[in-house]
């Protein structure tokens, strides 16, 4: 130690001189003393003979001497030596961890006295950190990280182990030594050169050993926990699982090695109703409550492992539930075999919690007994905190039932049989119903003696969604054969009018007071038709015009229509032309009238303007088959996309939305028919639509129409005429403007002795379709109903040139009449005039049978070139099959 402290005296001169300020003084002042008495001698040197002067000086002297004395022996002390640094020597001396202080470049300036025992440098003087830790390379790193941290300012410490203790040559029969250095910066602002490192190192040894020790033993008492005969987890508030033991993750299949605290819930261990059985155990704020239950666990490969858990959970001080702790415990096969008390109580408590149905048992005044997990969950809510017991039935049914209720709660008191259902909705829960059953207890039990019925309840909100459903279609089936038989009536009313006003318009002129009056009916008898059209779209039985259309075409020509119906919005349409699309078979005005109500509402939905956006391409079969449309055949179509960025439909109507007048729109404003006409317009084109969207973001609706196919045929010449066969009277169906309207004006529309039999049950059709053909040159025949048609063809002896009949009519319909007409006269030409869809009654006729199509109401004009196509053979070949 004498060395240790001698070494530090030479080393260490800036501190130690800080530590002598007395010393330093006492020399000063024997200086000041001795020029004091040097001056006074010269002052008084002359004086010297007088003894006065002699004597006093003497004194001076003598009392000087004295305090110079005192002074440096310490005895009198002019400034007072500083104990405060005296204090922090020796505080740093004593300290227990070795205590080292140098400047910037490594140099000794300080080290205590526990950091000479430390390293063993008692006696030879302190070594540097560098030297006394080089010879191992994990503390070199830690000195050289702690520096560069000194280096920037930053305080650190680092803990290493080396081979044997600092300062000797042997492990003294310890496997390693362990020691923290820690080191900081210090700033004295009086010395140069920047600051000075402290650094402390201490053995800690002994306090790894007690840290290693307590780590084994955490780890055995793990392993006992993971290798328990009894499976273990922890949860925590939200049903987080934390932690599974070894003997529990084996029975469910999990791969512990990949298992994360927090990956897993109890729900996905949980299987059935046991979940809500956990969540219904609600402790006391502030308390905890544990239960035993019976249920079944989920494995990882879907089979189910029945347990009995013993459950504990906390609750926090605002009651919130808090974290679990279960034990689980395995019933095996050999205990669900066994035939004692016990093991028949867990497996009807087993079957009685699973069971899919609500059940409780009640006393005599309707106060729950006992419930099992479905009931629970489905009037937890009504039925107070999760825990049915002790609560009064009543509770779980409107009050409007509670009295059906009671008389059936009576009757089981009494014992009664065949006590009917109540029918009740929940009394929370719009739009939720039930069916409670309640039976009588015939024989109490000793475990619940005042039990007097049990109640099941079972859910009926489906079933009651599928009869209302079914009610509403029943509906919608009846209004649309009201739809079909009005439009049929009417359209036999229309076809009157129109005849008799055409019929008036041939003998009246322009100048004529009259004219303006027939042209008023002729056009109200148009709109009127138009109606008709609207509620057979409805039904989808409306009567369709098929031609063969370019749909960049189509809809280039409808782009400034709906550009006109979108002005004074908000609204920018966008149109994507695909090239070189398919030809499509449709029905022009219709697939008008589809894109008009798409872009309708498209609009509507975007009340803050957007983009309407029409876009088309080719959609090969491959394709088609990609996009996973339930119900879309992998074909060919060109697909239309109407797209808006508006509102987007919310999904729970999504399914509603082609429901004849299901509307979202305000009272007035809508009649629901708009989506539904678009769906019966497309799927009587043979397509198919397909809406897809999103809240917030739009809607698209897909449309497929299924690609045309053009037949190559060969004209009289022998050429090859690619190109569409037109059924019969397109070219004459000017009124719709889907037909080539000169081909009808060049027509010679005259009878030409032509020989027509015209089969009617409505009078006034038949008798204006008479006078009309009449005065063009025809010779007609007419007929109520088709037994009558045939007669008149056997008087005729099959003398008829055409046949134009209705389709529905009293005895003998169209069909049956075409067929009988086709055994006695195979090549006799036949026109059909109906009002409904042709595809109606078409696919009721025999095989290859072919015929004309004349759609009701229709005009004299129409009446006239239908007949006279089919009589020239103007592209009157038609296969009914088709």
């Amino acid at each position: 130690m004498t060395k240790l402290n001698e070494a530090n005296n030479h080393l260490k001169p800036v501190v130690e001189n800080s530590q002598r300020p007395g010393t330093v003084l006492r020399l000063v002042l024997l200086a000041v003393v001795l020029l004091a008495t040097a001056a006074a001698f010269v002052w008084f040197r002359d004086q010297l003979e007088n003894e006065i002067v002699l004597g006093i000086l003497g004194v001076l002297a003598m009392a000087g001497i004295f305090f110079l004395v005192s002074a440096v022996i310490g005895f009198v002390e002019v400034m007072p030596q500083n104990r405060t640094d005296t204090v922090a020597r020796a505080v740093l001396n004593s300290h227990p961890d070795g205590s080292l202080i140098t400047d910037r470049k490594g140099r000794i300036v300080y080290a205590n006295a526990a950091y000479g025992r430390l390293t063993g440098a008692e006696q030879v003087g302190p070594v540097s950190l560098e030297h006394l830790l080089s010879r191992n390379r994990e503390s070199t790193e830690a000195v050289y990280r702690l520096t560069n941290g000194l280096m920037e300012g930053k305080s650190g410490y680092e803990e290493f182990r080396l081979p044997r203790p600092l300062g000797q040559s042997d492990n003294q029969g310890q496997p390693a030594w362990w020691y923290r250095l820690k080191a900081r910066p210090l700033t004295i602002e009086e010395e140069p050169g920047g600051p000075f490192f402290i650094w402390q190192i201490s053995d800690i040894t002994a306090e790894r050993g007690e840290q290693e020790k307590f780590f084994r033993e955490l780890q055995n008492a793990i392993d006992y926990l993971d290798h328990a005969p009894a499976g273990f987890f922890s949860a925590g508030r939200k049903g987080e699982i934390f932690y599974v033991n070894a003997t529990l993750a084996d029975w469910l299949g999990i791969d512990l090695t990949k298992f994360e605290p927090g990956s897993m819930m109890i729900r996905d261990i949980c299987a059935g109703e046991g979940l809500t059985r956990l969540e219904t155990i609600h402790p006391e704020p502030g308390q905890k409550r544990t239960e035993t239950l019976d249920l079944d666990f989920r494995k990882a490969n879907g089979q189910s492992l029945p347990v009995r858990i013993v459950h504990r959970v906390s609750a926090a001080k605002d009651g919130a539930p808090g974290e679990s702790r279960t034990i689980v415990l395995q019933r095996g096969r050999e205990e669900q075999g066994a035939h004692d008390d016990s093991s028949a109580a867990m497996r009807f408590n087993r079957f009685f919690n699973n069971t899919p149905m609500a059940i409780a048992s009640v006393d005599g005044s309707g106060r729950i007994l006992r419930t099992n997990t479905q009931f629970m969950k489905l009037f937890s809510g009504v039925t107070g905190a999760g825990e049915a017991e002790g609560n009064f039935l009543f509770g779980i049914v409107p009050e409007t039932e509670r009295e059906r209720l009671h008389a059936a709660l009576a009757a089981a008191k009494d014992r009664k049989v065949d006590i009917e259902p109540v029918e009740a909705r929940h009394p929370t829960e719009e739009g939720r119903y039930f069916r409670f059953y309640v039976n009588a207890v015939i024989d109490q039990s000793e475990e619940a003696p005042e039990e007097a019925a049990i109640v099941y309840a079972v859910e009926t909100t489906q079933q009651k969604a599928l009869e209302s459903q079914m009610a509403q279609t029943q509906k919608m089936n009846a209004v649309g054969t009201l739809a079909g038989g009005i439009a049929h009536d009417f359209n036999n009313v229309l076809t009157a009018i129109l005849l008799s006003s055409d019929h008036l318009l041939l003998q009246a002129r322009q100048s004529d007071s009259s004219f303006a009056d027939l042209m008023e009916i002729k056009r109200n008898a148009n709109r009127a038709a138009v109606l008709v059209r609207q509620l057979l779209a409805f039904s989808r039985k409306q009567t369709l015009r098929p031609a063969v259309i370019s749909l960049t075409d189509a809809i280039g020509d409808l782009r400034m229509l709906v550009t006109r119906m979108l002005s004074g919005t908000k609204v920018k349409l966008e149109v994507d032309y695909g090239r070189d699309l398919w030809p499509v078979k449709t029905d022009l005005s219709q697939f008008e009238q589809v894109m008009v109500n798409l872009s309708v509402n498209a609009r509507d939905a975007m009340p803050d303007g957007g983009i309407l956006t029409i876009r088309t391409r080719n959609l090969p079969a491959a394709d088609a088959a990609e996009l996973n449309f339930r119900g879309l055949p992998a074909e060919d179509f060109v697909l239309i996309d109407v797209v808006d960025t508006g509102t987007g439909i919310p999904p729970e109507i999504m399914d509603k939305i082609f429901e004849p007048f299901f509307t979202t729109k305000d009272i007035g404003k809508g009649t629901g028919l708009g989506l539904s006409m678009v769906y019966g317009i497309i799927k009587q084109s043979g397509g198919y639509v397909f809406p897809e969207s999103e809240i917030g973001k739009g809607t698209t609706f897909h449309i497929f129409l299924p690609r045309h196919i053009v037949v190559e045929t060969a004209d009289s010449n022998g050429a090859d005429n690619s190109g569409p066969t037109p059924a019969v009277g397109d070219a004459a169906r000017t009124g719709q403007g889907t037909a080539p309207v000169a081909a009808a004006e060049e027509l010679d529309l005259t009878g030409k002795s032509a020989v027509v039999l015209l089969v009617e049950d409505e009078e006034a059709v038949r008798r204006g379709g008479k006078r009309m053909l009449e005065a063009r040159g025809y010779t007609v025949h007419e007929a109520g109903s088709g037994v009558e048609a045939l007669e008149i063809l056997e008087e005729l002896d099959g003398k008829v040139d055409v046949v134009v009949s209705d389709v529905v009519m009293p005895e003998m319909d169209g069909p049956t009449l075409l067929g009988e007409i086709r055994k006695l006269y195979p090549d006799m030409k036949f026109v059909f005039v109906s009002g409904f869809a042709e595809d109606a009654f078409a696919r009721n006729l025999p095989e290859g049978s072919k015929f004309g199509f004349l759609p009701k109401p229709f005009t004299l004009k129409q009446l006239a070139t239908t007949v006279r196509e089919m009589l020239d053979g103007i592209e009157s070949k038609r296969e009914g099959s088709e």
